[in-house]
C-alpha cells in the first residue's frame, strides 16, 4: 500500500459505501498484507489451531462485504480496527469449533472464554508492535497509520527474510526458538536476522526517498 493510496482510503470508504462493489474490494486490497501478518501472528502465538492466515483473511474479507454497512467509521485508523475485530472474532470462532469438535465440558467452555479475551488483547497491541520493532518511534496515531505500510514492506522481502523477522521481532522468539522452526542453526539465524533487518531499513529509506 503506497503513500497515495493511503491517503485515498477516506475517499474510497465514502465510494464504497456509496454502493461501489469494486471501491470495496480495492479499499480491502489495501490491507490484504496487514491483516495477514496479524492472524499469523496471532495463530502462531495464542492458537493450537492449524489453519491457513490466507483463509482467515478471505473470511474477513467476506464478513465484511457482507457487513460493510454496518461500519460507520470514515476513516482508515477507523476501518483497521474493525478488520482487525472481524479478524480476531473469526480465529476465535476457529477455536470454538475446536472445542465443539471435542466433548464440551465446563473447563473447556472457560478456556474458550480466555482464549477469545487474549485474542482481543493481543491484537489490540499488534499496531504498535509491528511499528515500534521496526521503525522509529511514534506517535499511537501515527502506529496505527504505517503499521499498514511496516506490514506491505515485509511482505516485498525475501520469504526467508520476512520470517526471520516475524519470528523474532513480532513473535518475540528466542534465537534459538526461530533456528528450531526454521531448521538452521542459532549462529546462523542470527546473520539471517541481521540481514534481513539490513535489507528491510533499505527498502524503507528507499520509499521514503521514493
Amino acid at each position: 500500500m503506497g503513500e497515495q493510496e493511503r491517503q485515498d482510503a477516506g475517499r474510497l470508504i465514502e465510494e464504497a459505501r456509496a454502493g461501489g462493489t469494486d471501491k470495496l474490494g480495492s479499499l480491502l486490497e489495501l490491507y490484504r498484507n496487514y491483516l495477514y501478518l496479524l492472524a499469523r501472528t496471532q495463530i502462531d502465538l495464542h492458537l493450537q489451531a492449524r489453519c491457513n492466515p490466507s483463509d482467515v483473511v478471505q473470511e474477513t474479507f467476506l464478513h465484511a462485504c457482507r457487513h460493510f454497512k454496518q461500519f460507520r467509521g470514515t476513516s482508515e485508523k477507523e476501518l483497521l480496527r474493525w478488520l482487525r475485530t472481524i479478524l480476531v472474532n473469526n480465529l476465535a470462532r476457529i477455536v470454538e469449533q475446536q472445542v465443539l469438535a471435542k466433548k464440551r465440558s465446563v473447563r473447556r467452555e472457560v478456556s474458550l472464554d480466555n482464549y477469545r479475551h487474549v485474542l482481543h488483547q493481543s491484537s489490540a497491541h499488534f499496531d504498535a508492535a509491528l511499528v515500534s520493532q521496526l521503525r522509529s518511534p511514534a506517535s499511537e496515531a501515527e502506529r496505527r497509520e504505517q503499521a499498514a505500510l511496516v506490514a506491505d514492506q515485509l511482505a516485498r522481502l525475501p520469504p526467508s527474510y520476512r520470517d526471520v523477522i516475524i519470528l523474532r521481532n513480532l513473535e518475540g522468539l528466542s534465537f534459538d526458538e526461530v533456528a528450531k522452526r526454521l531448521n538452521r542453526s542459532p549462529g546462523a539465524v542470527r546473520v539471517l536476522w541481521l540481514r534481513a533487518l539490513e535489507r528491510f531499513r533499505q527498502l524503507h529509506e528507499q520509499e521514503g526517498a521514493g
